[in-house]
């Protein structure tokens, strides 16, 4: 071979290994086209998204709820979320919106009803758990799941919920409390990658009582973040809201599929902006 000839193989070579193909080859859980702005803050992902109810008399441990899943079978199998709502009038209906938001982006997504509305937030953490049970175990989409990445996110005491779920299963790759309540406000134990987003406006689980100081209890070693929503209240995650959904999605996708792809929406930390009252955070670490 020449001189030249060899150059141009060297290069080619240096191109397939840069390609998008080769990334995609050494992650395998990559889901979806490259991100873009556009893509992470639209109100529906790539995906088409299906249901499927789970009546609560067909359960146990939770109260039943509503899977929503990506149609394709592909790409294989997808990472899992399961959605807690939260204390006393609230159920899977007040945080149905993440259900086909997050699964278009490439995710299996659990809303759940809890056995009781007054359900505490370490019960609410017991059926988080169990209903991701039921979703890789039982359900009629479990062919559809990857079992080893799996996630858990919830309003108020639902998110005070994901952290308890994330204290008792640290594999749980991704956990997300949505102006959450807990009396617990430290957490060294916490191994699970968490965003603590809260609202400056909340007057029910305040920030500076429940998401700042539980966001301060988490190991500083730990891949953890905090969002402080501007203009917002302890009800904005009851409707569908455009910097929960992105951050949500860049939070899930880059610990439960490993995706870096997402890093650009996540570091350099986001400043505050209309939509952002307040970021603190660590750039997430590489794997």
């Amino acid at each position: 071979m020449t001189a030249g000839l060899a150059g141009m193989a060297a290069i080619a070579g240096l191109a397939t290994s840069l390609s998008p193909d080769a990334s995609a080859a050494r992650n395998p859980h990559e889901r979806g086209p490259v991100p873009t702005q556009a893509s992470i803050e639209a109100a529906s992902g790539p995906y088409a998204v299906s249901r499927a109810s789970v009546p609560s008399f067909s359960v146990t441990g939770f109260g039943g709820g509503t899977i929503y899943y990506p149609t394709t079978t592909d790409e294989g199998t997808f990472g899992a979320v399961a959605v807690s709502p939260g204390y006393t009038t609230a159920r899977q209906s007040s945080i149905a919106w993440l259900g086909p938001r997050l699964a278009s982006q490439g995710f299996v997504v659990f809303t759940i009803d809890t056995t009781s509305t007054y359900d505490q937030p370490a019960a609410r953490g017991r059926q988080l758990l169990a209903a991701l049970h039921y979703l890789t175990q039982r359900s009629s989409v479990r062919d559809r799941v990857d079992a080893t990445r799996l996630g858990v996110m919830g309003h108020s005491m639902g998110g005070g919920g994901t952290l308890e779920a994330a204290k008792s299963r640290p594999s749980l790759k991704a956990a997300i409390p949505l102006t959450g309540w807990n009396l617990d406000k430290t957490w060294p134990e916490l191994r699970t990658p968490t965003l603590v987003i809260g609202a400056d406006g909340d007057t029910i689980a305040p920030v500076s009582s429940h998401s700042k100081p539980i966001y301060q209890g988490l190991p500083p070693s730990l891949d953890r973040a905090y969002l402080e929503l501007n203009g917002a209240t302890h009800l904005t995650p009851n409707l569908s809201d455009t910097a929960i959904a992105k951050y949500s999605i860049a939070w899930l996708k880059r610990f439960i599929d490993g995706d870096t792809r997402y890093e650009q929406f996540l570091c350099p930390l986001p400043r505050p902006s209309l939509a952002i009252q307040e970021y603190r955070g660590n750039c997430p670490h590489v794997s």
